[in-house]
């Protein structure tokens, strides 16, 4: 029976494994091939995240690795660089 309580709570700790892809669709990011541009919720096409000396026309926010992000709104932005540096 211990073993069994054990096994169960390894499970519940691990949790579901989850891709990469799957979890920007589920906050409403579809992402295509290898280009520059994805679509956000709201039907636009966004320029991913680029790193640049200078902040480039239509940034949004720098990222704390250094990337400019295009981001709409302010959920998940920068959240695969570190989070957001500062907000333009």
């Amino acid at each position: 029976m211990r073993l069994l309580f054990t096994a169960l709570a390894l499970v519940a700790i691990a949790g579901p494994a989850t891709s990469d892809a799957r979890q920007h669709y589920r906050y409403g990011y579809r992402y295509g091939s290898s280009s520059d541009f994805y679509t956000a919720r709201s039907g636009h096409r966004i320029h991913r995240p680029m790193q640049a000396a200078r902040a480039p026309a239509g940034a949004s926010a720098k990222c704390r690795d250094g990337s400019w992000s295009f981001s709409e709104s302010h959920r998940g932005t920068c959240s695969w660089h570190g989070g957001v540096a500062r907000w333009l």
